[in-house]
């Protein structure tokens, strides 16, 4: 063969791998395509709605259920600074390519939302697009809120028209050339983005298809616990299997049993769900704790067992660098257990964190810090351990004892010590976590 045919069947080759590669990115299956049985427009499902507010709020006023729909979807998390205005808008979202800035959603007509039709407001919610045309980054979880129900977009926008204007002009983004150019977002929300309602399963009970609105739609719990693929779209093939995002690690919570939530019962997944604590499983911190007390403490009961009943059901995906079996409590005594070759962490723990957390790892003052049992500790990446020192724990569920930050009280290298010692007096496989770990993780959680 000569080497110009050499040539050209080798371009061929490189051709077909990378049609075949785009292929795979771009035809990622849907959220709910593991459930059996066709899907349905919503006016043919024949069951109880599974969209809008529980039964005890359907004869309430618009605003009212408004109000509801929004803390089911969180709303307040992501356009809420740090010591700023509810809705006003300006958290930073920290990429390795710059910081992207939530808006103000408040409906000041000059900085917010005031100006905004409902035609405008559901192309935000459905297609991510602004009012002026510029296309939004997949920071606003557009591709999940696309299943929401005209009716529920336009009920949240009833009451986000309620709070009072807040005037805040939008901070500049800092994204580096080419992610700076917003037109892209066409391309890839006419790959990703499906703009499709939310299609009840007929087949499975009325429960599981309220719980699958409110986790795919509402909720949008895929967009921190699936793993995205190159093109940052959700990767559905892993669906639930946990990610690490906005310096935090959102844990699997498929129906894996070693690696996910598939060994809880649903009392333990409801017990979470509500109060951001399951005994022998571990407590909500960070976002998740936020999602908690913002979001899923404020919803109804009977949506919290659907949101169970839901997550029970998808499929297991390991993770397969957590380990499955979870450590038991450590010994009572500190001489016992931890060892580890940089002794300045167990120095550290005996004077900030023995007196609430207890050398055995079950806290003699509340079990929201008892660390037995808890994934985070049971995770040799040790991200979200680092980050509950630097940042702390403040939780505003139950009786709830907030674990101050120690961010600016140790140095990066400390809190590296720290957490390899957690990890190896509780875990059950030690982490080996760096100054430069550290220093990261500080970067992807501060507010620039």
């Amino acid at each position: 063969m000569s080497a110009r045919r050499t040539g050209v069947v080798v371009l061929a080759a490189i051709v077909v791998v990378a049609l075949a590669a785009f292929a795979w990115i771009v035809t990622v299956p849907g959220p709910m395509a593991f459930a059996h049985g066709p899907k349905v427009a919503l006016g043919d499902y024949r069951a109880a709605d599974p969209a809008g507010v529980p039964a005890d709020l359907a004869q309430a006023s618009l605003v009212q259920r408004g109000e509801y729909l929004t803390r089911a979807a969180d709303c307040m998390a992501c356009h809420t600074a740090r010591g700023g205005q509810p809705y006003a808008g300006g958290l930073a979202f920290t990429l390795p390519f710059g910081a992207l800035y939530s808006t103000n959603i408040t409906p000041d007509k000059e900085t917010g939302i005031g100006g905004y039709s409902d035609a405008d407001f559901l192309n935000v919610m459905h297609r991510g697009v602004r009012r002026d045309g510029a296309r939004l980054y997949p920071a606003m979880p557009f591709t999940s809120y696309t299943a929401v129900t005209d009716a529920d977009a336009l009920a949240i926008k009833a009451y986000l028209f309620t709070l009072a204007p807040v005037h805040a002009p939008a901070r500049a983004d800092t994204l580096a050339f080419p992610f700076d150019q917003r037109w892209l977002m066409g391309v890839w929300s006419t790959l990703f983005n499906a703009d499709k309602r939310f299609e009840p399963v007929p087949s499975q009970s009325p429960q599981w298809n309220r719980g699958a609105y409110l986790a795919e739609a509402l909720a949008h719990c895929g967009e921190c616990h699936t793993p995205r693929n190159l093109a940052y779209a959700l990767d559905n093939r892993k669906k639930f299997g946990g990610a690490v995002t906005a310096g935090w690690r959102a844990y699997n919570i498929s129906g894996d049993k070693g690696t996910g939530i598939g060994g809880w019962s649903d009392d333990q997944v409801f017990a979470y769900l509500a109060n951001g604590h399951a005994m022998g499983h571990g407590t909500a911190t960070g976002p998740m704790g936020e999602a908690v007390d913002d979001s899923l403490s404020q919803l109804a009961p009977s949506d919290l067992h659907a949101l169970a009943t839901y997550l029970r059901s998808v499929p297991g995906t390991a993770s397969p660098d957590l380990p499955a079996t979870l450590a038991s409590p450590a010994p009572e005594s500190h001489r016992q257990g931890g060892a580890v070759a940089d002794t300045s962490g167990k120095r550290i723990f005996a004077g900030a964190c023995a007196s609430c957390h207890n050398w055995s790892g079950v806290s003699p003052i509340t079990p929201l810090a008892t660390l037995t049992g808890a994934r985070a500790v049971n995770d040799p990446s040790a991200i979200n351990v680092a980050q509950v020192v630097i940042s702390g724990a403040e939780r505003r569920t139950q009786d709830a004892v907030s674990m101050p930050a120690f961010g600016n009280a140790y140095s990066d290298a400390e809190i590296a010590a720290v957490a390899n010692y957690v990890t190896a007096r509780f875990g059950s496989k030690p982490s080996a976590i760096t100054e430069k770990d550290v220093a990261n993780l500080r970067k992807q959680t501060s507010q620039p």
